[in-house]
């Protein structure tokens, strides 16, 4: 497979990566990509911030940060940064389950490589539905 789960700050690591990995696979496949490399960085808050200053002078935390450095069309190669303390506290606040809010920023990243925004309205719609429909096609 050419996805793959590091940590940088934290002691994490997805227990179903196969499946999160095959799951992957089948939404690019569905959206006509493939992909060449995908990195997943779990980290923490202060370190996604440092991320987040440094190349995209912005001074606040996020869930995410992806990189895209594909250089052809419809391949995906990126590497796709998660806070985990910020997944934590989303679930928390949108009272949700943590893995469920860990997969839809997993596949949040994804979308944004093959071509998905979310900065206006009508963007964050599409990208919300974007992300129901993954999500309801990830195996339990």
């Amino acid at each position: 497979m050419n996805i793959h789960f590091f940590q940088e700050d934290v002691a994490f690591a997805p227990s179903n990566q196969k499946t999160i990995q095959t799951w992957i696979n089948e939404i690019s496949k569905d959206h006509q990509y493939s992909i060449t490399e995908l990195n997943y960085i779990f980290c923490s808050d202060d370190y996604l911030l440092k991320i987040n200053q440094e190349y995209l002078n912005h001074d606040y935390f996020t869930d995410i940060i992806t990189f895209d450095n594909s250089e052809e069309p419809n391949k995906v190669e990126g590497d796709i940064f998660i806070s985990i303390d910020r997944v934590k506290d989303n679930a928390s606040v949108q009272k949700t389950d943590f893995l469920d809010e860990l997969h839809r920023v997993i596949i949040h990243g994804l979308l944004h490589l093959i071509g998905y925004d979310d900065k206006s309205p009508e963007e964050k719609k599409l990208m919300n539905e974007k992300e129901d429909a993954c999500l309801s096609l990830l195996p339990n």
